[in-house]
């Protein structure tokens, strides 16, 4: 049943969701916050109280890598979007699993349609704010691969152990290819890469990591 914030009650079954079952109380005072060049910042999921300092800092879109959702989380945070006059994106990827050539590709797209300054964010702003930050990096900041993967590090929490290396196997099987044959990432992605095949691959020599996948326990 979807929340209705107008409701006492169910605002604060929203909060109760953010803090507890969204771990939120572990970001109260920690929002891993970074920024990538000089109009593009990342961070982990943030409370409506965050969103308001956002809108002092001046950020006119908010990339949520989450998706959308019926949860409480969300609810509290589209809505603080609108009272902040901040353009809210829902642009879902993923920690642990492979990206559609068409996200990618979306993700170059977006990129270029935005306003600035904008900040994206995950839940934790570590995996899938990684992924897109090397994206970003690569196709608005014309970085090359191999220099914007560091936005994919232990720096901001990123553990490439777990399942959550997937994201660095994307980008590793690339610069394996162009070191083999001269192509760049935009014609790897759109004429060589199998979302498929790349995940098998990755499975068969993957082993797994009790931090990511019981403990911190990654979307």
């Amino acid at each position: 049943m979807l929340l209705n914030l107008n409701k006492k009650t169910d605002r604060k079954k929203a909060y109760k969701d953010l803090i507890f079952s969204d771990h939120g109380f572990l970001r109260y005072k920690f929002s891993n916050h970074h920024g990538i060049g000089k109009k593009m910042y990342r961070e982990n999921q943030p409370s409506p109280k965050r969103i308001k300092e956002w809108k002092k800092s001046g950020i006119k879109t908010n990339i949520n890598l989450r998706g959308k959702s019926n949860k409480g989380y969300y609810l509290l945070e589209k809505e603080a979007c609108e009272n902040n006059a901040i353009s809210m994106i829902d642009f879902r990827v993923y920690s642990r699993d492979v990206h559609s050539i068409e996200t990618i590709l979306n993700a170059q797209k977006l990129f270029s349609e935005i306003e600035y300054p904008a900040i994206m964010h995950c839940k934790s702003g570590a995996d899938r704010t990684g992924f897109m930050g090397v994206l970003y990096k690569h196709f608005h900041m014309k970085e090359p691969i191999e220099v914007a993967i560091s936005q994919l590090s232990l720096k901001y929490l990123h553990i490439k152990q777990g399942k959550t290396g997937i994201l660095d196997f994307f980008f590793s099987e690339y610069l394996l290819y162009s070191s083999q044959k001269k192509i760049s990432f935009l014609d790897w992605v759109s004429n060589v890469y199998d979302p498929v095949e790349l995940k098998e691959n990755f499975m068969k020599q993957w082993s797994g990591n009790p931090i990511t996948e019981l403990i911190l326990r990654r979307e």
